[in-house]
């Protein structure tokens, strides 16, 4: 692992995370971190039930900003938003956030959306096969095809620097078994959706949420998909995920080593509009 310690994404009490700002920076101190991003969950300027609250976001970059005052000998820390894309309504766009002055956003689909409704795929796994079957007639290959496709919309259509999770629709195939990842055409997703986070320069982040959270023991991306990313030039970095203080650095080493498999040998961050890298 670097000697330099980071995490961009983290979650707190403002949103469905179970530890305060405060809890979250004083956790990251103790543990050795160089850079905390707080990431919570927005659709600014609407919400949902994990989301910042519309009122809520001035309050919520507020308090980070004076603990980045307090803290700052001790920790630099960042202020961002995990931006979700749901066509229609809301996309991760540094312009739609520009009041709020954001340092970094992290662009995330956790929302499929159709004439029919739509669903999260980061829900429980009942949630998810009732999502599939009313959305899709139970037709999983439609539904991660319509999943990538939702991905490569906000690659393509959005502006932030970071790709939140990138195949999280895998995340409940363990339990439901929806759809094969060896068959061709869900690499074909893949590879197309590789190519446009290769054209929209963002970092992608390999996630450790799902092995935090024992939803699944595997990163986001995955070993394949990883690949893909490594051959089209996307920068990478590590993230946890953290909605709580105990999994701020969760599998941190395993994910430098599976970083390293792919062929990286560094991870980028965003710092002041470009991306710094640091040695793995």
């Amino acid at each position: 692992m670097s000697a330099v310690k980071i995490n961009f994404h983290t979650h707190t009490t403002f949103c469905d995370g179970n530890s305060s700002p405060r809890e979250m920076t004083e956790a990251a101190v103790n543990k050795g971190f160089s850079i905390l991003g707080f990431s919570g969950h927005s659709m600014f300027p609407f919400g949902g039930k994990w989301h910042i609250a519309p009122r809520e976001h001035i309050i919520y970059t507020e308090e980070i900003r004076r603990l980045k005052e307090e803290f700052s000998d001790r920790i630099s820390l960042r202020c961002g938003f995990e931006a979700d894309y749901f066509p229609g309504l809301t996309i991760p766009d540094k312009n739609l956030y520009a009041e709020l002055s954001p340092d970094f956003l992290i662009g995330s689909v956790h929302y499929v959306v159709n004439e029919k409704g739509h669903y999260s795929v980061d829900s429980s796994a009942e949630r998810v096969r009732r999502g599939i079957d009313i959305l899709y007639n139970g037709d999983g290959r439609q539904a991660v095809c319509e999943y990538f496709m939702a991905q490569r919309q906000m690659l393509e259509r959005g502006s932030f620097e970071i790709w939140g999770h990138p195949d999280v629709i895998r995340k409940r195939n363990g339990v439901l078994n929806f759809f094969d990842e060896k068959e061709s055409w869900y690499k074909e997703e893949l590879r197309l959706t590789a190519k446009a986070a290769a054209r929209a320069g963002v970092i992608a982040e390999v996630n450790t949420g799902g092995i935090a959270r024992g939803s699944m023991n595997d990163f986001y991306p995955s070993e394949y998909f990883l690949g893909l990313l490594h051959d089209e030039g996307v920068p990478v970095m590590i993230n946890s995920d953290a909605h709580s203080t105990e999994h701020l650095d969760c599998a941190f080493d395993r994910a430098a080593d599976f970083i390293k498999k792919a062929g990286y040998s560094e991870i980028n961050y965003p710092e002041s509009g470009s991306f710094k890298s640091i040695g793995i």
